[in-house]
Order: C-alpha cells, then sequence, then structure tokens
C-alpha cells in the first residue's frame, strides 16, 4: 500500500466524516492591522475628525448666544473625537487582549452621555414636556407597519407615550454603562471573551442584554421623533436624529456582525513568532479600524446637523439689538 503524498487529494471512504477543519486555520503572516501602514492610515482620519470637531466646538463657544441648547450640542459633538481616539489607541495596542476592553468602557459610558443630551436637547428645543403635550395630546397615532406603529392603532398621543419614549430611551443611559463595568469585571476573571458566543461566557449574555437595550431605546427614539417631527421640521431634526443613530446604534451591529463572522471563521486569530492574537480581538481590531474611517465622514455630517451658523446670527441680532437699546436715550426729537 503506498501513502499519498502530502499535496495529494485523497477521498474518503466514510461521506459523513468532513475534513473541514472545526476552527479557522491560524494566520502566521502580520496582517495590514498590525501594520505602520493600517496605523498611519486609521490616525490620519483619526487627527483630521479630531480638527474638524474642534473647530466646530470652538466655533459653538464663540458664539454661545443660547447655552440651554448649545451645551448640550458640545456634549453631543465631544462623541468623534472619543470614538475617534479611543479606536485609534485600541489599534495601536491591537497585540495585547485586554487593553481594547478598558478603552471601548470609556467610549461605551460616554455614549450613555450622548443619548441622554441628544433627548434632553430635542425637549428643550420644543420648550419641555409640557409644552410638547400641549400640542400633541389628543391626537391620533398613525399606524404603520412601515414606521412600526402598527400596534398602536387606535391610540391617541397622551402623557404616558411620552413618558415611555423618554423611559425606554434612557435606559439605555443606564444599562450601557453598567454592562460595560461588567464587561470589565468579567474580563479580570477571564469570563470575557469578544465573539465567543458559548453558554459558559459572559459574551453571550451581556450581548443579548445590548441587543434587547439598544432595540427599546432605537424604537422609543424613533417614536419620539414620529409623534414630534411637525414641531422639530424648524430644527432641521432628520440629519440630527440619521447621525446619532448611526454613530452610536449602528456601530453597535456592525460590532455584532464581525462578531458573528469570526464565529462563522471569517476572521482567524492570528500567531506571529511571539504574538498570538484571539479572533475575538482580530474582529474588534477590524471594528476600530472602521470605526476611525467613519469618524472623520461623522464629523463632516455633524458639521452640517448641529451647524454654529444659526446661533451666531441669534448672537449678531442679539448684540444688534442691545446696541438700539443703549442709543436709545439719547434720541433727541425736535417739533
Amino acid at each position: 500500500m503506498v501513502a499519498p503524498e502530502p499535496g495529494s487529494s485523497t477521498t474518503l471512504a466514510n461521506p459523513g466524516v468532513s475534513w473541514l477543519p472545526d476552527t479557522p486555520t491560524p494566520l502566521e503572516e502580520p496582517i495590514f492591522l498590525m501594520t505602520t501602514a493600517a496605523q498611519g492610515v486609521s490616525g490620519f482620519f483619526v487627527w483630521t475628525a479630531l480638527l474638524i470637531t474642534c473647530q466646530q466646538i470652538y466655533m459653538h463657544l464663540q458664539c454661545y448666544s443660547v447655552p440651554n441648547e448649545q451645551r448640550h450640542i458640545v456634549r453631543i459633538l465631544f462623541i468623534v473625537p472619543i470614538y475617534a481616539f479611543d479606536s485609534w489607541l485600541s489599534l495601536l495596542f491591537f497585540t495585547n487582549d485586554q487593553y481594547y476592553i478598558y478603552f471601548n468602557t470609556v467610549r461605551d459610558c460616554y455614549e450613555a452621555f450622548v443619548i441622554y443630551n441628544f433627548l434632553s436637547l430635542c425637549y428643550e428645543y420644543l420648550g419641555g414636556e409640557s409644552a410638547i403635550m400641549s400640542e400633541i395630546r389628543g391626537k391620533s397615532i398613525e399606524s404603520s407597519c412601515m414606521y412600526g406603529t402598527c400596534c398602536l392603532w387606535g391610540k391617541t398621543y397622551s402623557i404616558g407615550f411620552l413618558r415611555f419614549c423618554k423611559q425606554a430611551t434612557l435606559q439605555f443611559c443606564v444599562v450601557k454603562p453598567l454592562m460595560a463595568i461588567i464587561t470589565v469585571v468579567l474580563q479580570a476573571f477571564g469570563k470575557y471573551k469578544d465573539g465567543d458566543f458559548n453558554v459558559a461566557s459572559g459574551y453571550l449574555y451581556v450581548m443579548i442584554i445590548y441587543n434587547i437595550s439598544v432595540s427599546l431605546s432605537l424604537y422609543a427614539l424613533f417614536l419620539f421623533y414620529f409623534a414630534t417631527r411637525d414641531l422639530l421640521s424648524p430644527y432641521s431634526p432628520v440629519l440630527k436624529f440619521f447621525m446619532v443613530k448611526s454613530v452610536i446604534f449602528l456601530s453597535f451591529w456592525q460590532g455584532m456582525l464581525l462578531a458573528i463572522l469570526e464565529k462563522c471563521g471569517a476572521i482567524p486569530k492570528i500567531s506571529v513568532a511571539d504574538v498570538s492574537v484571539g479572533e475575538g480581538t482580530v474582529a474588534a481590531g477590524y471594528q476600530n479600524f472602521i470605526v476611525c474611517i467613519e469618524m472623520f465622514f461623522a464629523a463632516i455630517a455633524l458639521r452640517y446637523a448641529f451647524t454654529s451658523k444659526v446661533y451666531r446670527d441669534k448672537r449678531v441680532d442679539a448684540q444688534g439689538n442691545s446696541q438700539l437699546e443703549v442709543s436709545a436715550p439719547h434720541l433727541v426729537f425736535t417739533f
């Protein structure tokens, strides 16, 4: 009997037996994420996004004519520097399996703060809960499967509806930081690994809770917009809602998609020389690299969504009115 050559293919006697590996084959060569080029490209997008956003924040502070609104806007704009710089740092320490978990904790906590400030900004635009209710109370809720309001057929807007939108949105502000802290604790005890959907791993349960919280918050925020879109129309709400949802919610599901691809074997682990990086960390590395690039475009979009021009015009008008008031007593009338 002649043994098959190393490079030759063999036919299996039992077709039920699979020669496919149970786990993806580790890469023995450095991947793009480990190169200086990856760090340089991501760094360029990150620092450009930082410059764009910092300039916009400076413009708002220079024209700080409506503090009750602009303080929320400035806090929302800080999501770009925090997201971008956090992701870039995680990429710089890519070969360490733990650092990015701690960096992401800061990002997760600030996400909750941004959602709180965005909802507070919308309430500030509309004059508060009482002013909103005086406009929408008693109106019928439009039932539509496309807008997710088919289950509200025959109902009218009430204080209970408005408070549901508020509470369901703000629960994310509690769940997100809490889950971030739990993730750090589980990581410290070796019970958390990105992309590990094993029932014995904390990742599975953290993701289930995250998914429920994110979905509920996103739905409640949409219901609030659906109810107040006519009232918010002077403030160009569409781009504002889209950007906040995209930066926070879509980036979460983007990470989930990468975790699923990693579980399916599309993202292998890395074993190079003395460096060994797990599949979950590689998936998180791709997520961080993508976020670095996305924040550049987010900075540009947020520049238009939360423009400072409106407040600059208000400041000019206020200065003009004050000058008229000062000069009025010195007017002399002759008859």
